[in-house]
């Protein structure tokens, strides 16, 4: 299971990379893993500012639809458009070629809610 070390985390297994006052954001290996093949990415909400824990998209697999919650409030200001071709990259990389979107961040001090590596790694059994 690879869970890196420099990413956050939110319990419902989304990962955070904080650069400045962006952020980007993707579904851990463990999501992917659960969810199996994934066929299909969808985010409407580019250029809409959300709060933390709103559905800001859903990830589509063979069996079944999930939504994907944001994990900071903040502008929505990227989609990584390449997964509209191939959504196949959030099961093959899902830490690189697999990001979602990208955040600009509204309120820097919410990262502090979200997990470390390690807790993370509790909340899945790993």
């Amino acid at each position: 299971m690879n869970i890196p070390s420099e990413l956050k985390y939110t319990k419902d297994h989304e990962w955070v990379k904080i650069d400045g006052d962006v952020a980007t954001v993707g579904i851990t290996d463990f999501a992917q893993g659960e969810l199996g093949d994934i066929v299909y990415v969808e985010v409407e909400t580019l250029d809409e500012i959300l709060d933390k824990d709103e559905v800001f998209g859903t990830v589509e697999a063979v069996k079944t639809v999930s939504d994907l919650f944001l994990p900071l409030t903040g502008e929505i200001i990227e989609f990584n458009e390449s997964l509209e071709d191939e959504p196949e990259k959030v099961n093959t990389d899902p830490y690189g070629d697999g990001w979602m979107i990208k955040i600009k961040i509204s309120d820097a001090s919410q990262a502090e809610e979200l997990m470390s590596d390690a807790d993370y790694k509790d909340l899945i059994g790993g």
